[in-house]
């Protein structure tokens, strides 16, 4: 079984103090990635939010803050209700001047079900792909 982790990279044209306020300020959270009820970012805090698959299925994601070094790395795990695998979702800034690398890495993805296109490698590489490289560059480059 694989056990790579997935990892997306870009280099968005905005500040590490820019991109972490967009991680870890809940508002602004609502605007580009999940409508989360509360989020903190100190380790140990739990939140959920609903996604849906890709034929409508609602899946409530689990998860728990597991590292915040603020403008370097925000870690938390991630896991569905109802479902086994337990995974953890890592993001690294990197800052390049004025612009800053962004590193989503993804572990634990081998724990997830295998049985449906929506816990495919591909359908998460896709999500992520999107949130790095359109929902957030959109967000942190046009405000």
């Amino acid at each position: 079984m694989e056990t790579q982790p997935l990892i997306v990279e870009r280099t968005l044209n905005a500040t590490a103090s820019k991109v972490w306020e967009a991680l870890t300020d809940n508002e602004k959270m609502k605007q580009w990635y999940f409508k989360l009820e509360s989020f903190e970012p100190r380790v140990g805090f739990e939140f959920s939010f609903a996604g849906q698959g890709s034929t409508g299925e609602k899946y409530i994601h689990l998860c728990r803050v597991t590292a915040v070094e603020p403008e370097k790395k925000l870690s938390y795990t991630w896991r569905y209700e109802g479902f086994p695998g337990d995974s953890e979702v890592s993001f690294e800034l990197f800052p390049e001047d004025d612009k800053t690398l962004v590193r989503i890495t993804h572990t634990g993805l081998e724990t997830m079900p295998q049985n449906g296109p929506d816990f495919a490698l591909s359908s998460f590489s896709k999500g992520w792909n999107y949130i790095l490289g359109e929902s957030l560059k959109k967000f942190v480059e046009e405000q």
